[in-house]
């Protein structure tokens, strides 16, 4: 358990990164592991369009040269549409090769939209696939500290049917959606045998200790630049990398469900820079009133949070554990 520190005052400024030293760090980083350890020739990135994995693209350009960088474009039919445009901005804006890979066809093969028609209509049974829906997660509450869901669907005339989503249905739909998260990871390790390129992870700070990644989906990786940065810096390294405008100010989505959701309605119930504040707060012992003086959140918010970072990341624990094995005595 971490001590708080009654005498520690937490600032924003404790997120404040030195960007040219970390960005020299990162690409060297990047450089000895390609070369020396993983004994790859260049790196494939798995392009969303967001923050994450446009930093990760921009850090191997400048490690490794555009010419050894991979930007691979996976959208399906139910992407928003700004996931493809933007994953190309990108793209040409680091003057790297893109390759585009829809994967509608491999989830149609799973049967991924017919069993999630089907799930969903135990709820809702009107619905259809003309219809979109996502999943909005509860407010925290002193009584509790684990969160619980609700499908939310809107028909094509705009009529919003809510409900609450029972554990073994969100299980399922869960299940069901890390589908294409391993499948975009199935082909990002394609690309990469296919060149002899390593897997960039492109996973945060926030995302990692808190669980937000599909195991051996989106949170798998040869390397991963990212891991040791809170939210709030990989935006700092996206200015100083001087990656499009219409990148980094843009706010961060889940781009997981047909209807458009934020990661904190969805999965951290609070804005990144209030989370990584939270987080960094809960991780170094600051006082939950020494971080809603900084954040304007309330006091009582703020412990809520810190509860629930804790359970979270407990609760999460497996994700991040290599494959058990007996240790050779």
């Amino acid at each position: 358990m971490i001590e708080i520190n009654l005498a520690k005052e937490f600032s924003y400024e404790l997120l404040s990164l030195d960007c040219q030293q970390e960005t020299a760090c990162l690409t060297a980083f990047i450089s000895e592991t390609l070369t020396s350890r993983l004994r790859k020739q260049g790196a494939v990135v798995g392009l969303s369009g967001g923050i994450d994995s446009s930093v990760t693209a921009a850090l191997c350009v400048r490690a490794l040269g555009p010419d050894k960088v991979i930007g691979l474009l996976m959208p399906e039919r139910t992407s928003h549409p700004d996931t493809l445009r933007l994953s190309q901005l990108v793209g040409e804006s680091l003057k790297i090769k893109t390759i585009l890979r829809e994967i509608t066809p491999i989830l149609s093969g799973l049967n991924f939209y017919q069993e999630m028609t089907s799930c969903l209509r135990e709820l809702v049974p009107e619905y259809s696939e003309d219809w979109k829906w996502k999943i909005s997660a509860s407010e925290l509450t002193e009584e509790r500290i684990f969160t619980f869901f609700w499908l939310v669907v809107q028909s094509p005339g705009g009529e919003i049917i809510k409900k609450r989503l029972p554990a073994e249905t969100l299980r399922r739909i869960i299940a069901l959606s890390n589908f294409r998260q391993r499948v975009r990871k199935m082909l990002e390790y394609h690309y990469a045998d296919r060149f002899n390129y390593a897997v960039a992870g492109t996973s945060n700070l926030l995302e990692i200790d808190q669980g937000f990644f599909v195991k051996l989906g989106d949170g798998a990786g040869d390397f991963k630049p990212l891991a040791h940065l809170y939210k709030t810096q990989v935006y700092q390294l996206a200015e100083y990398l001087e990656l499009p405008e219409t990148i980094t100010s843009r706010q961060p989505t889940a781009d997981i469900h047909p209807l458009a959701q934020g990661q904190d309605e969805f999965f951290f119930l609070l804005p990144y820079k209030e989370m990584d504040a939270c987080l960094y707060g809960e991780k170094n012992g600051f006082s939950p009133e020494s971080v809603a003086r900084a954040t304007g959140l309330a006091e009582d918010k703020v412990r809520l949070a810190y509860k629930q970072i804790a359970h979270r990341r407990n609760s999460n624990a497996y994700l991040r554990l290599n494959p058990l094995v007996i240790e050779e005595k």
